[in-house]
């Protein structure tokens, strides 16, 4: 769980970090799947060469979404108890998964997404309702371009505009002197408000580095948001462990599938 400096911080500048959020296992049987989804090719780069079109290999930002249709172990995730607590901590009882993907950024080639407020996508009235999870697949340092938070900045609202270095993303122009990069090993986490403005960088080094994220919104504020998928009850009245949305429990197998895919 988060201690009350880290929930307060979250209060305090939108955001909060979470080392060690994930153990090592569990970060081995991420990184298996991740590894599937490479060799399968369920993911896509969605770089351009700065027309917002036409598809390049010089810079590659290789998304994967959504996750729960291709994984029982990423599906099973937003149920894990220490996910479950952390997100009861900061947004109350009662809250939903709204949408889950994974960003690679290979070495030398993975381009940064730009800054933007995950709520100029979702457009919930609050933006304070929602927060997202991410999480740091591999060691994520200031040199693989580790993800960076303009604190407080869901005070605002932003313009946004097409980003033509993607194929679909939108971004926005902020004073990065304000910024704060965020390095976290892997395993680690930051929550922030769907109003805080984020971005990662450039990949500049030999390694390939991925980064998970996961959004969750209040169950109230749901009605009032722009659904990208459908949504998951995690917690709260409306809440079946899964059996509603997925036709089976989920709740519980978080640790089994973890064990499961690391044989």
């Amino acid at each position: 769980m988060l201690n009350e400096t880290q929930i307060q911080h979250f209060r305090d500048f939108g955001y909060t970090t979470a080392p060690a959020l994930f153990g090592p296992q569990e970060i081995a049987a991420m990184r298996a799947e991740l590894e599937r989804f490479k060799r399968d090719g369920l993911g896509r780069n969605v770089a351009t060469a700065g027309d917002g079109v036409t598809h390049t290999d010089a810079e590659v930002n290789y998304q994967i979404i959504p996750l729960n249709t291709k994984s029982s172990l990423f599906r099973a995730l937003p149920f894990a108890p220490q996910v479950v607590a952390c997100i009861s901590q900061l947004l109350g009882p009662a809250f939903v998964r709204q949408l889950d993907q994974i960003f690679l950024k290979p070495g030398r080639t993975g381009a940064g997404t730009d800054w933007h407020q995950d709520n100029a996508y979702f457009q919930a009235s609050d933006p304070t309702q929602g927060t997202a999870l991410w999480i740091a697949l591999h060691d994520a340092t200031l040199e693989n371009g580790t993800l960076h938070v303009l604190p407080n900045s869901h005070r605002q609202r932003f313009a946004h505009e097409r980003d033509l270095s993607s194929d679909h993303h939108i971004h926005m122009q902020v004073d990065e002197s304000q910024a704060v990069a965020l390095p976290l090993s892997a395993g680690g986490g930051v929550f922030f408000n769907y109003g805080i403005a984020h971005s990662t960088k450039r990949n500049n080094t030999d390694h390939e580095r991925a980064g998970l994220a996961y959004h969750f919104l209040k169950t109230d504020a749901v009605a009032g948001a722009r659904l990208i998928e459908g949504v998951v009850h995690i917690a709260g009245p409306q809440a079946t462990g899964g059996m509603q949305e997925y036709g089976e429990r989920v709740a519980e197998e978080w640790e089994q599938e973890v064990a499961q895919l690391l044989g």
